[in-house]
């Protein structure tokens, strides 16, 4: 897959194929742990279909209703994910509690190892699609969507590994066990992998709330930035950062000392320095370089103060 929108529509029907392949052996079998898998993916399909409309919105320019451009929503459908996952994580926890405390549930072990197998087989092949793609696609959506399938692949390995365990105890005749063992796979899949959608959600509502990125990101922006202006006189430089979904934002305000003779084609070839160094680490990038010699101006609270390179 070498392109966002074929990469999406893949998984997209990957997880078609998988939550209907669910609903259809949890009939069959009465396992929680695989309904929960199928919900899971059917879930994700309806968000994908909105992932893949996103995905195109964000190539496209800012416009009239829109002037920030449409990345912002790539980052609100990370977080519809992330608290639709944990959704139906936290239903999942509290039925198989509930089964638990009345007894368990019996389930048909044979229908369910084949479901899991399968289920294993085709998210684990899914994330690796989603991994060779990122080599030419750099999209926090697909990036989002190789995670969520590596945790899925990790699910059904242990629903996997679970009934095969359900099988070993019938041959061994401990009964008394059995009905336990599907309501504790629930739990114990939900508790290991209840982070994984947190964390996705907690990202994307910092990027909806305009926090400044990760030092990853932001340090060697900063850094760039110095770097360009290192060879003129400033009496303050501030810069600010934010990144809705992949697209970077970096407003630049240089305090220039009173008697600067700083003429407006050099401060062009200026903001296109700044420009090209910011490039260098991350792209893509909105670069907004402001020139003025009004400290007031240039110096709210929440602006990064950088110190010229040597």
């Amino acid at each position: 897959m070498k392109t966002e929108s074929s990469t999406l529509a893949f998984s997209a029907f990957m997880a078609l194929l998988i939550g209907c392949a669910g609903i259809v052996a949890t009939l069959a079998s009465n396992s929680q742990a695989i309904l929960l898998d199928g919900l899971f993916n059917l879930i994700y399909f309806s968000v994908a279909l909105v992932t893949i409309k996103v995905s195109k919105l964000a190539s496209r320019p800012d416009s009239e209703s829109y002037p920030f451009g449409y990345s912002y929503f790539e980052s609100l459908v990370n977080l519809c994910k992330g608290l639709l996952i944990l959704g139906v994580s936290i239903f999942a926890l509290v039925d198989a509690i509930a089964a638990l405390l009345t007894g368990g549930r019996e389930i048909a072990a044979g229908l369910a190892v084949l479901y899991a197998l399968f289920a294993t087989a085709a998210c684990s092949l899914t994330a690796w699609v989603m991994h060779r793609s990122q080599r030419h696609v750099s999209s926090p959506l697909v990036a989002a969507d190789k995670l969520n399938w590596l945790v899925n692949s990790v699910i059904s390995a242990a629903v996997l590994a679970a009934f095969c365990l359900v099988m070993l105890f019938e041959r061994l005749g401990w009964q008394a066990i059995l009905p336990y063992v599907d309501s504790v796979l629930v739990i114990a899949v939900v508790v290991l992998c209840l982070g994984v959608p947190v964390r996705m959600a907690s990202q994307a509502l910092k990027e909806l709330l305009n926090k400044t990125p990760e030092e990853v990101i932001a340090v060697p922006v900063r850094q760039a930035v110095a770097s360009a202006l290192a060879d003129i006189d400033t009496q303050e430089v501030r810069v600010r950062m934010v990144r809705p979904g992949r697209l970077l934002y970096v407003m630049v305000h240089v305090v220039l000392p009173e008697a600067s003779d700083i003429s407006v084609t050099s401060q062009d070839l200026l903001r296109a320095r700044v420009d090209d160094e910011v490039r260098r680490y991350y792209s893509p990038v909105v670069c907004d370089v402001v020139f003025t010699t009004n400290t007031r101006w240039a110096a709210p609270s929440c602006g990064l103060l950088v110190e010229k390179q040597p």
